[in-house]
């Protein structure tokens, strides 16, 4: 039997200065030209199992290694790190870090360059690997000036010029639409189809791990389960249990009792299960799901922001929105979505003044936005951005959340009153003197929500606030937002994550190349797939399955709600 080219033996990671291991005792095998998928919650190990492919770990990263891993029979405690990066091909998490040069084809070369590539073969190497991720056209851009998208496939694209064996891809799929990553992912089935390539691949979205050969699950730095794919997939149970989000198709049919194995995991497969069992949609129980969305949208209160012809043009010329309309009553929980550089961004930061109309108009609370400033703006309009870590500057909760009143001129009292009010609605009271900076990710962007709510906002708009949070952290953060909406506030969320549309918003806006392409309550919007998928968008698989019975949920518990035996 031929030597597995990765072998990892009992690996245990600990990082200076933490108290627990990062991986604890892991063992895995991986055959030539396998795809696997690794899965996890945060803090499960995956990106720790990442650099310990390519001597990053013990070489780079200071911490104790016990256990061993071998590339090709060779152990990652020989050589360095640099002679490593010619057999394991890495794309960090935080992929824009691996960017530098002034353009795309330079990027691309750097590699090759570096192991003294020679001048032609190196030509070779760029065209063909731009032509693999679709970047032909664009050599002379720079990569600044690219999409969220394209700089991923651009980072890939830099990875693949060195022509490694093994190619690992850490959460290749953060931060882009659905279609931005089903690109990703179709990069990954054609490498799949060369059987010199063996691909590593760490991903928290389950609906785009199908395909994989294997699913690896991380729990607290362990292996819960190391299983064939769509065995894995239909396992609901181990992936709640490991923080994992499930497919949606197959949670329907696990809380109607089917067995594991026999459960759908698309909803294509689900279509066919459903009829096969003679299951029936209760249309009565259907139209009541619509008509409460209709009773919703009567009792929005007044405007709160009323945008008009609104169009953008930043300094360079980039025309970003072009006459733009649209309306936010009081009470909604408005959700605004698009394929990458479409322009949701823009349209928000219009809401507070951090950016100012072209032509047309931006009125809040009936007044321009031009007229009142943005102190008086962020009074009303809250602002919460998609990196906590751009917002928060100080060393204890305290200090951040009760930074918005005190520059306001409010009394110490009033201070510490709305600093508690605030801590309580995200859940961390008692954490007042904790440095933010020792948080989780989670735990920081509910930090940056309460320094936001302390200047009581009738506003709050969330940009991608569930990037970087695994599901359980994902759906903490908008159950939070969800009880805000509903004791009063005014939700706007930009997001790629079209699950939480769907579960969580009451109206949708899809904006495509800065126009307003589609609008209306989020299972009006989910139901146009056809047009959705031509605006780089893909509705989660629950939505799908209801499409094609023909009765549009938006939810697990939707379908559940409607369905029964024939």
């Amino acid at each position: 039997m031929a030597e597995p080219v990765i072998r990892i033996e009992d690996l245990t990671y600990r990082y200076r200065g933490q108290r627990e291991p990062a991986l604890d005792g892991v063992s895995l095998e991986v055959a030539e030209g396998e795809f696997v998928v690794v899965m996890g919650h945060s803090g499960a190990g995956k990106s720790t199992l990442c650099v310990s492919l390519n001597g990053l770990i013990p070489h780079f990263f200071r911490g104790r290694m016990g256990g061993e891993v071998r590339i090709r029979g060779r152990s990652t405690r020989e050589g360095r790190v640099g002679e490593f990066a010619r057999e394991v091909g890495l794309v960090f998490q935080d992929f824009e870090a691996q960017l530098f040069s002034t353009n795309v084809a330079l990027e691309v070369a750097f590699g090759p360059e570096n192991f003294a590539v020679e001048h032609d073969e190196m030509v070779r190497r760029v065209k063909e690997v731009l032509g693999q991720v679709r970047l032909e056209g664009f050599e002379n851009r720079q990569p600044a000036t690219l999409s969220g998208g394209q700089k991923q496939r651009l980072a890939i694209a830099s990875v693949l010029a060195i022509e490694p064996r093994i190619l690992c891809l850490d959460e290749p799929t953060t931060d882009l639409d659905p279609i931005g990553k089903m690109g990703v992912f179709e990069i990954a089935e054609e490498l799949e189809e060369r059987e010199d390539v063996t691909l590593v691949i760490v991903e928290h979205e389950t609906e785009e791990t199908l395909d994989a050969d294997r699913i690896v699950v991380l729990r607290d730095g362990k292996i819960a389960a190391d299983r064939p794919a769509r065995e894995v997939l239909r396992d609901v149970e181990l992936l709640e249990e490991s923080r994992v989000m499930p497919l949606p198709v197959a949670r329907f049919f696990k809380e109607r009792g089917i067995a594991i194995e026999e459960r759908p995991l698309t909803p294509q497969e689900g279509l066919e299960e459903f009829k096969r069992r003679g299951w029936r949609v209760d249309a009565e129980r259907h139209q009541k799901l619509v008509a409460a969305d209709e009773a919703r949208e009567k009792d929005y209160g007044e405007p709160l922001i009323e945008v008009e012809n609104l169009t953008h043009r930043y300094p360079n010329g980039v025309v970003a929105l072009e006459d733009v309309d649209l309306t936010v009553h009081q009470g909604e929980f408005l959700a605004i979505v698009g394929q990458n550089g479409s322009g949701k961004t823009t349209l928000v930061k219009h809401f507070n003044g951090l950016l100012e109309p072209t032509e047309g108009s931006v009125r809040v609370g009936g007044v321009e936005t031009v007229k009142q400033g943005i102190r008086r703006l962020g009074e009303r309009v809250g602002y919460v951005f998609q990196n906590p870590d751009h917002q928060i500057f100080s060393d204890t909760v305290a200090d951040e959340v009760s930074f918005g009143p005190r520059i306001r001129g409010l009394g110490e009292t009033e201070i510490e009153e709305r600093v508690k009010e605030a801590l309580a609605a995200v859940g961390l009271e008692g954490r007042e003197e904790e440095d933010p900076f020792g948080m989780t990710k989670g735990e920081r962007q509910r930090v940056a929500v309460a320094s936001v709510l302390a200047v009581r906002p009738e506003v709050l708009i969330l940009d991608e606030p569930t990037t970087g949070l695994d599901y359980a952290e994902q759906q903490r953060m908008m159950e939070l937002v969800r009880r805000l909406n509903e004791s009063g506030s005014t939700i706007i969320i930009v997001t790629h994550a079209m699950w939480v549309v769907a579960e969580y918003a009451h109206r949708a806006v899809v904006i495509k190349d800065g126009r307003v392409a589609l609008s209306g309550t989020v299972r009006e919007v989910f139901s146009h797939e056809e047009e959705l998928r031509d605006l780089a968008l893909r509705p989660p698989h629950i939505v799908s399955f209801g499409n094609a019975l023909g009765y549009p949920v938006v939810s697990v518990e939707e379908m559940l709600q409607i369905t029964g035996e024939g």
